[in-house]
């Protein structure tokens, strides 16, 4: 950067007017605050941006070959590409839970065997016991707002802003449900009509629309994220940016339908895209994009039962509803120009991880008052270190089918995403190695009968710390 020295030491002569010099001085003045905004000591702001049944394989920078994702390929280039990122369940509520709390559903009761997710009629909620990424985030000063899909409970006590956060602006629960029209869901799903679902759109506690016109709900969305962004420049902030999309059914604006080659699905990917652009743009035109972390993920691998109005999970077996790789493992991507070592991260993350990242990033402890199931991965942010996540539990609902312990990944229990309650018991369990054989095609458990030991024993060691509390979703 040019002092003012600089300038003055180039003059020549008397040619040179004071009015030139002055001008010259305030743009120095003006880069000088500029930087001393981007660089100040205050802790960082905070974005997560959380898709709804995107998969694994659904933008370039993870393997897509026609959706185009020109921003989440700059993220990802700019930032780390996890490769190994995990949610905290294959469907929506759990995992969702998962996320803000650093915590398995089964310990806040936010998973059930008998309805995966919450509905309009369920009575049950996030409880307010739990402390929400949110809640942690205002006690160190910020200010916070969740934009989007909800889904932890549409009943006042369990509605965003009893969570800790200011502001709130979404669906509460998925654009499919509310479902007004008669007639079969799938067909219906397949030639989507905005009256076809009665979905409330919600600000704080008013409802705004209904239904919800779907086809601009990523484009209002982003504006709301940008809107904040802009309006909250002197504190530091945390928004939540959870889309709607590209959960069924497909909405797109005007300006992306019909423009991506993969069709209706494409579209919407691409729009979710545009959305990126435009978050991190505003971040940049306000001059904090250096003082903040954004984070990219999504809740849980493509719904596969909708063909192609679903998504894709790349080379890895399964989609959302299941525990094979392709319902848990997801992109992540995390940005803060100047501050995060750009690369390619093979090691293990999860959404768990993020709420004691976020907790040691603000220099707050997590509290002692409950057991948390993620991990702090500053150390691999910000310093080329290892991941000290070394296994993951796959739980489908209540139960953990799988263990993954390093690289091996061990199936005790097998079932379909959807469409049959039938389940598989492995004796032997199945084991694969991820490193190797990502798609879970080549079981090598016969080889590995110590890995079998070490990841029972792991499950067994889990288990113990589980306690029994009130079932959320079965209210």
């Amino acid at each position: 950067m040019r002092t003012i020295a600089d300038y003055v030491s180039g003059f020549n002569g008397p040619r040179v007017g004071l009015r030139t010099v002055l001008l010259l001085i305030m743009a120095t003045v003006q880069q000088v605050t500029y930087l001393s905004a981007q660089e100040s000591n205050r802790n960082p702001n905070i974005i997560v941006i959380f898709t709804d049944d995107m998969g694994y394989g659904d933008i370039g920078a993870f393997g897509h070959p026609t959706i185009r994702t020109p921003n989440l390929d700059q993220m990802a280039f700019e930032g780390q590409r996890w490769t190994n990122f995990y949610v905290a369940a294959p469907v929506c509520t759990p995992s969702r839970a998962g996320l803000l709390t650093g915590r398995l559903p089964i310990r806040s009761g936010m998973c059930s065997e008998k309805r995966r997710v919450l509905f309009p009629d369920s009575k049950g909620g996030l409880p307010s016991t739990e402390i929400t990424m949110a809640k942690m985030l205002k006690s160190a000063g910020y200010n916070t707002a969740a934009i989007g899909k909800w889904h932890l409970g549409h009943l006042p006590e369990y509605a965003p802003n009893a969570h800790g956060f200011d502001y709130y602006y979404g669906i509460p629960y998925s654009n499919d449900m509310d479902k007004v029209e008669k007639g079969n869901y799938f067909e219906l799903l397949r030639n989507p009509k905005i009256d076809y679902f009665h979905v409330p759109l919600v600000r704080n506690s008013e409802e705004l629309e209904r239904p919800a016109n779907q086809h601009t709900i990523t484009k209002r969305y982003t504006e709301e994220a940008v809107s904040f962004i802009r309006s909250h420049t002197d504190k530091p902030f945390f928004l939540y940016l959870a889309h709607s999309m590209p959960h069924v059914p497909l909405f797109a604006s005007e300006s992306f339908e019909g423009k991506s080659i993969r069709g209706r699905y494409g579209d919407v990917i691409e729009e979710i895209d545009w959305s990126v652009g435009e978050v991190l743009s505003a971040l940049k035109e306000s001059g904090l994009d250096r003082n903040t972390l954004v984070v990219f993920a999504s809740d849980n691998g493509p719904w596969l039962t909708f063909e192609e109005d679903g998504g894709s999970a790349g080379l890895l077996k399964g989609g959302k509803g299941g525990t094979f790789e392709g319902g848990m493992r997801v992109p992540g991507i995390f940005w803060w120009p100047g501050k995060i070592s750009p690369g390619v991260v093979m090691d293990m993350g999860s959404t768990l991880d993020l709420f004691s990242t976020f907790t040691s990033i603000v220099g707050k402890d997590l509290p002692q008052d409950r057991i948390y199931d993620g991990y702090d991965l500053s150390s691999v942010l910000f310093e080329n270190g290892k991941s000290p996540r070394k296994e993951i539990f796959y739980y489908r609902d209540t139960e953990i089918y799988a263990v993954r312990t390093g690289n091996y990944k061990v199936h005790f229990v097998t079932q379909n995403e959807y469409g049959s309650q039938d389940k598989t018991l492995h004796t032997p369990p199945l084991v694969f190695d991820l490193n190797h054989d990502p798609s879970e095609k080549y079981n090598i458990a016969n080889e590995h009968k110590d890995v079998i030991a070490q990841a029972s024993a792991l499950l067994e060691k889990h288990k113990a710390t589980v306690k029994p509390v009130i079932n959320q979703l079965e209210r």
